[in-house]
């Protein structure tokens, strides 16, 4: 399982949701590994240059390395992503750089939060270049991101507004806890990445699903939409039902983090479908 990618992005969103898989009993028995991206979480956090490239190197690197604590020789690997990690998996295995025998994208994304709002012309981009560089400067990039992503009121805003579906959810805890991860050393270089556009696995909407249709046939997909997405990640959701490539869409509650809001219905879906697949197999 591979969190969804944001400035506050951690490894917490799926604990739940692979407790309660984990725990299942059944006739398939499941057992579960959730990773931190680089630069994110729990994680490291040196002064790369991120971009969707790196992201994925790193998935195609943590799966298929010989000493992996999810290497699988009998194909049974399954990868869980939610927002632009989803796509990150997708895009990956499309190429045949990761073989997983099920994907699962959780609210699928593939732009950022400035890129989905003000769009990828020539002077946006341009403007972007801007504030990233200004946001990995030592002294004022510090600043600038202080105001913008390192304080709880900002964060507590974002949850309420858009990345939770129901306000009250948002706990004291929640944001005090998504608050320290912004204190990390390093805190700053991923969010500056993700916020103007160069963690976005793919430019375009045709693209996206482009994506997902170049495993029709290969591996079974779910996608998990969310019923009070913001209006543009919502568009995009819904435009993978029914499309090529996409085995199953099913809706849940929850905007963004349903992983986190909602995640026994997250978990509820992810089993079903595990079974399904399984239980065809056999």
């Amino acid at each position: 399982m591979v969190p969804t990618i944001s400035d506050v992005s951690t490894v917490e969103e799926f604990r739940t949701v692979a407790k309660d898989i984990v725990d299942r009993e059944g006739s398939i028995n499941f057992r579960a590994t959730i990773v931190d991206w680089p630069g994110l979480g729990f994680s490291d956090r040196p002064s790369l240059n991120y971009n969707a490239d790196v992201m994925e190197n790193f998935l195609i690197q943590l799966i298929n390395s010989p000493d992996s604590p999810v290497k699988s020789s009998e194909g049974d690997l399954i990868i869980c992503g939610g927002g632009h990690a989803a796509t990150i998996v997708v895009r990956a295995a499309g190429k045949g750089l990761v073989k997983p025998a099920v994907i699962a994208a959780v609210a699928p994304t593939w732009a950022g939060p400035l890129p989905i709002v003000f769009g990828r012309d020539s002077s946006m981009e341009a403007r972007y270049d801007l504030l990233r560089g200004t946001l990995r400067a030592p002294a004022v990039g510090w600043m600038m991101y202080n105001m913008l992503v390192s304080n709880e009121k900002s964060i507590q805003s974002q949850y309420k507004s858009h990345v939770y579906a129901d306000p009250n959810n948002v706990t004291p805890t929640i944001v005090q806890t998504r608050y320290e991860l912004t204190k990390r050393k390093g805190a700053r270089y991923v969010p500056a990445a993700f916020l103007t556009g160069l963690l976005d696995p793919v430019k375009t909407h045709e693209e996206f699903l482009q994506l997902f249709a170049d495993l029709e046939g290969k591996v079974p997909v779910l996608v998990v939409s969310t019923a009070g997405a913001p209006k543009r990640s919502k568009a995009e959701m819904v435009a993978l039902k029914g499309a090529k490539g996409v085995t199953k869409f099913v809706e849940v509650p929850g905007a963004l983090l349903p992983q986190e809001e909602y995640p026994l219905a997250v978990s509820e879906e992810l089993y079903r479908f595990l079974y399904e697949v399984y239980m065809a197999d056999r």
